[in-house]
């Protein structure tokens, strides 16, 4: 079984070999993160509460689609002013196909994020930094 990469590893080396994007969205938490992030910027908090998961495997399956660029994490003041994290997806597709003998696995990344967000439960965040 293929070892989750390190942040490291991800900067020097975008190429997924079909095993690991296989191992990453094969899980049902992680595809469910991807989903509610890509309507709207959530905390971990929303999203245990959304997909009725505990926060320790929460914050694992947030940080390994960190590791893979599938999620960016920012900063969002609440209306106490208190700071913490959301997270909104950045992947904007993802293809397989099969040619000429191989297996090939295609991702797109949005690292352009939109200011416009649509509401799920509740008021939109205010982002305040970006942390990369």
């Amino acid at each position: 079984m293929p070892r989750a990469p390190r942040r490291s590893d991800v900067a020097t080396n975008r190429e997924w070999d079909p095993e690991t994007v296989f191992e990453v969205l094969g899980s049902e938490l992680a595809r469910r993160i991807l989903a509610l992030a890509e309507i709207k910027p959530c905390s971990a908090e929303e999203v245990a509460e959304h997909c009725d998961a505990s926060k320790p495997t929460v914050y694992r399956r947030l940080n390994v689609l960190q590791e893979y660029d599938l999620l960016v994490e920012r900063r969002a003041i609440d209306d106490e002013g208190n700071h913490y994290k959301t997270y909104e997806t950045a992947l904007e597709s993802i293809s397989f196909s099969v040619a000429a003998g191989r297996f090939e696995v295609d991702l797109e990344l949005s690292h352009e994020l939109v200011d416009a967000e649509r509401e799920v439960d509740g008021p939109p965040h205010r982002i305040v930094s970006e942390n990369e």
